[in-house]
């Protein structure tokens, strides 16, 4: 994706920003300790905690970000467009959010949503795209609330069952 290190959204206390390599092994523990204090794993290694922590990798063919609060990093998220390996749903046209997460002590502190507001203003400077998407879990009440409450839309027909489990999730977009 292109520009991306000139691409910064501040708010009154966040500044969400490019990652970088120095910022990594934090996101990476970041991203797996909440997903496990969010108790959608029954293990700190599970298979998926793991793949998350290889930030650097992702980095290769995304654009990762970091939420800094008085310099602390408390929040994370990874931007993806079509044909990247780390697209799960995206298509032609949609700029894909992956692995947001949120420092389970910051959380419902308006982090989410400042990430996902400074999504759409990255998503309205990429040339060529004109959605966002997502994807989350059937039964993450307060996340898909947050999507909804930002105008985006469950599509049904786009949910999916992670291979291998019986973990349904559902698919939200948003127009721009």
């Amino acid at each position: 994706m292109n520009q991306a290190e000139n691409f910064t959204f501040r708010t009154a206390e966040l500044v969400i920003e490019l990652a970088t390599p120095a910022d990594y092994a934090q996101v990476g523990e970041l991203t797996a300790q909440s997903y496990f204090a969010a108790g959608h794993f029954e293990s700190p290694d599970d298979d998926y905690l793991q793949f998350v922590r290889k930030v650097g990798e992702r980095a290769e063919q995304t654009e990762i970000y970091v939420v800094r609060r008085q310099g602390a990093i408390v929040g994370s998220m990874t931007l993806i467009q079509v044909g990247s390996d780390y697209a799960d749903i995206a298509l032609p046209g949609e700029l894909e959010i992956r692995m947001l997460s949120v420092d389970p002590t910051a959380q419902r502190g308006g982090i989410g949503r400042a990430m996902i507001t400074a999504t759409i203003e990255r998503a309205r400077r990429l040339p060529g795209i004109s959605a966002i998407s997502l994807t989350t879990g059937s039964f993450w009440h307060s996340a898909r609330a947050l999507y909804e409450s930002m105008n985006f839309e469950h599509v049904e027909q786009r949910d999916w069952t992670v291979p291998g489990t019986d973990i349904k999730l559902v698919v939200y977009t948003l127009t721009l």
